[in-house]
Parts: structure tokens; C-alpha cells; sequence
């Protein structure tokens, strides 16, 4: 079993996964990490947990140590900064009138190297744009065009569900999400309820899909003849959620309807030859 604890470099944002085999933390503390742009600052946001070594990937590195009183000056002084170069990076673009939304700015712990991040509908000739970034900061800069779900993973928000956005907080990566898996969950093709904070379909569209299917095998389909308490009736609808079906009687030419917890119910192939014929089968009649 290893300690794992999840930190983040920024105030909204994605979460990372660490160890912390040898570090007793808590909510809120300020670690020293090693990251792909060096030595950084990032901060506790929840109880570290055990997990099991399997579920550690390689790519996952042990925190450092507490970050130190100089440290955490120096991290406020990189937020400052990075808020200087986000509007002189805005006053550039509309000096060059690129198409172009600049979405954050982001310095290395050192101050060595700056990172714009920005999203655009077509391709942005930034060049003298760099050019100007460099003379003004004196670091090395770089420019990332990112799509929508990357701008709403860096920015950070709440989703239409209540919760921090899952792209924030445990979702690592960005997986294909169709029409086809809304369809399959029985929802709405309204795009203000399938679409996230990104404006694209929702994530959980994906990852719930597995749920959804297992349910669409046991559950019985719309139309199908089911043998209830009641008799055998018609399912008339189906919630793949609650696991409970509608089910519809004819009784002299009147229709009722109930519903029942799928559990403990059979599904019938009337008419074939596993059909029992029973009382008020619609083929036993």
C-alpha cells in the first residue's frame, strides 16, 4: 500500500495525483513537487489516502518536502506575475488584432520560462507576438492553442450537476462522448442539458456509458411481454436508473397501468414455444 494525496498548483484547476509515503499532510499545506516545467509550489486539497500499488502509475512522483517561508513568497510573487503578463498578453494581441482568446498565463516557479495558453477557431501566426512577450518578460515563452475541454479543465468551474467539474478533479483524459451514449441513457437531445461547461457533450456521458449498457442487457425492452404479481402485461416504459419498469394490463378493453422493481420479474416470449399459455396471457387467450 502506498500514501497518495491529490495537490493543486493553481487556485481552480486540474487536481494531481502524488505520494507521500514519508510526509504527514493535511488540508491546505504547501508542498514542493517536481513537475515537466521543474521545481513548483502546489498545495494540499484533500486527506491523503492509501491505495494500492497497482493502481499507482509510473508517472506518478512522491512529494519533496514542505515548501519554506522564502518559498511561499516566491509563490505569490509568481501569481503576481502571472497576472501582469496575462494583460500585457491582451494588450499585445489587440495591438497585432490576432484572432485569438487568451485563456491564462502561467510562469515557471524559477520565472525562467512563461506559458500563454489560448483557444481559436483557425490557425494564429503569433511570431511577433513572441517576439514582443520575450523583450517585455525576459524568459523563455511559449504559446499552446488548446480546445474547449482543455480551457475548461485549466479555468476550473462548476458543473449543471453541482460539483466541481469532473475534468478538474479525477478525470486524466479526454475520451470520445457521441449523441449515440444520450440516446442509449434515455436523455433529452436538448444541447443546453448534454452539453458541459466547455459547450461539447458531457464527459459523464462517457463514463457512465458502461452502466447504461449493462442495464439496457438485463432490463427488458419498450413493448416486450413480462410475466408480473399481476398477470403478464406490457412493459409501456423503462428507467434505466431505478431499475423500474411500467407495465401495462388489458382487462376487458381497459388499459392500467403499474409499475414494478424489475427484480423478480420474467420476461416472456409469448407466442414461441417457451410460452406457458398462462391466465391472461394475450397468446394462452
Amino acid at each position: 500500500m502506498r500514501r497518495t494525496v491529490n495537490l493543486r498548483f493553481r487556485d481552480a484547476g486540474k487536481a494531481y495525483r502524488f505520494t507521500c509515503d514519508d510526509i504527514d499532510l493535511k488540508i491546505g499545506d504547501a508542498v514542493m513537487v517536481e513537475t515537466s516545467m521543474g521545481i513548483d509550489l502546489a498545495h494540499v486539497i484533500d486527506e491523503p489516502i492509501e491505495v494500492e500499488d497497482s493502481q499507482i502509475g509510473e508517472d506518478v512522483l512522491p512529494v519533496l518536502r514542505f515548501a519554506n517561508e522564502k518559498e511561499l513568497e516566491r509563490y505569490e510573487l509568481k501569481k503576481e506575475k502571472e497576472q501582469e503578463a496575462y494583460e500585457r498578453c491582451l494588450q499585445l494581441i489587440e495591438k497585432h488584432q490576432l484572432d485569438m482568446n487568451l485563456i491564462d498565463a502561467v510562469f515557471a516557479f524559477d520565472g525562467k520560462k512563461v506559458i500563454f495558453y489560448f483557444t481559436s477557431d483557425n490557425r494564429v501566426d503569433f511570431r511577433e507576438l513572441v517576439k514582443d512577450l520575450a523583450a517585455a518578460f525576459r524568459a523563455r515563452i511559449e504559446l499552446r492553442q488548446i480546445g474547449s475541454r482543455d480551457q475548461a479543465k485549466l479555468v476550473g468551474g462548476i458543473g449543471i450537476c453541482g460539483r466541481e467539474l469532473c475534468c478538474c478533479t479525477f478525470l486524466n483524459h479526454f475520451a470520445p462522448v457521441t449523441l449515440r451514449m444520450a440516446r442509449d441513457q434515455g436523455m433529452s437531445l436538448n444541447p443546453t442539458k448534454l452539453n458541459g461547461a466547455c459547450g461539447r457533450l458531457m464527459c459523464c456521458l462517457q463514463f457512465e456509458k458502461e452502466a447504461y449498457a449493462d442495464a439496457h442487457k438485463r432490463l427488458p425492452k419498450t413493448g416486450k411481454k413480462i410475466r408480473t404479481p399481476h398477470g403478464v402485461g406490457v412493459v409501456s416504459d423503462v428507467n434505466l436508473l431505478t431499475e423500474k419498469v411500467t407495465v401495462k394490463f388489458t382487462h376487458d378493453d381497459m388499459d392500467e397501468v403499474e409499475v414494478f422493481d424489475w427484480e423478480g420479474l420474467e420476461p416472456l416470449n409469448c407466442g414461441g414455444e417457451d410460452c406457458p399459455g398462462c391466465d391472461g396471457c394475450p397468446a394462452g387467450s
